[in-house]
């Protein structure tokens, strides 16, 4: 897959670019999934949240209310009752998945549950547009700090890229997500890293990473 993961969704016009690249195509033009699950395990999220972001709503837009030519809803939970011969032709037929935030151990559970982390390898020319946990997902951990689903056996996610992410870095509504705590984070992972804020975005294709921002990022080297 080709991956454009952000920490606050396109939210400025370079990231809005960078997924113009990705797609080959203007998004009006785009066929999109948008995947909610992960915002079912987080405790600051529910369904008015969910309801916001299908609907494309400030402050839930990015994702969803970017104008594209055809947007569905991808429930992954739903996934296993419904059979891998109607989904997998769902995710086939799309051009991007929109993977929203929430909490990431939560939506690794369901993306290994439903099967759609064993179709990953397939979707080459698929765009996965992921936002905070919607990112976080595919890196190997996520780190103690940020697991808050209480079935989460531990902090480790699907490891598809080699590099953690620290999300939302000094986010006015996050006293906690300053640089000295992304630091000792980093510390703690142990690994490659990357901390970025909302105005960011890490657009990795066929194993080459380049950040794209108009904010604030820093890398930590593991």
């Amino acid at each position: 897959m080709k991956l454009l993961l952000t920490s606050g969704g396109v939210s400025n016009g370079s990231i809005r670019e960078a997924l113009v690249e990705l797609l080959g195509r203007a998004v009006s033009e785009a066929c999109a999934l948008y995947v909610p699950t992960a915002q079912w395990g987080h405790p600051m999220l529910g369904p008015g949240s969910v309801r916001r972001s299908v609907a494309g709503e400030a402050p839930f837009h990015r994702l969803t209310g970017l104008g594209w030519g055809s947007l569905g809803v991808l429930e992954l939970a739903a996934l296993p009752s419904v059979g891998e011969e109607r989904w997998v032709a769902w995710v086939r037929e799309a051009d991007a998945l929109l993977v929203d935030g929430g909490d990431a151990a939560y939506l690794c559970h369901w993306m290994r549950t439903s099967g759609l982390a064993e179709v990953l390898p397939s979707l080459d020319d698929k765009v996965w547009v992921g936002m905070s946990a919607g990112s976080m997902v595919l890196t190997p951990r996520i780190g103690d700090d940020f697991v808050n689903w209480p079935a989460a056996p531990d902090d480790r996610t699907l490891g598809v890229v080699d590099f953690s992410i620290y999300p939302h870095l000094d986010h006015e509504q996050m006293p906690g997500n300053t640089l000295a705590d992304a630091e000792r984070w980093a510390a703690e992972i142990e690994g490659p890293a990357y901390a970025i804020d909302d105005e960011t975005a890490i657009k990795v294709v066929g194993g080459t990473v380049e950040v794209i921002s108009e904010g604030q990022w820093k890398a930590f080297p593991g």
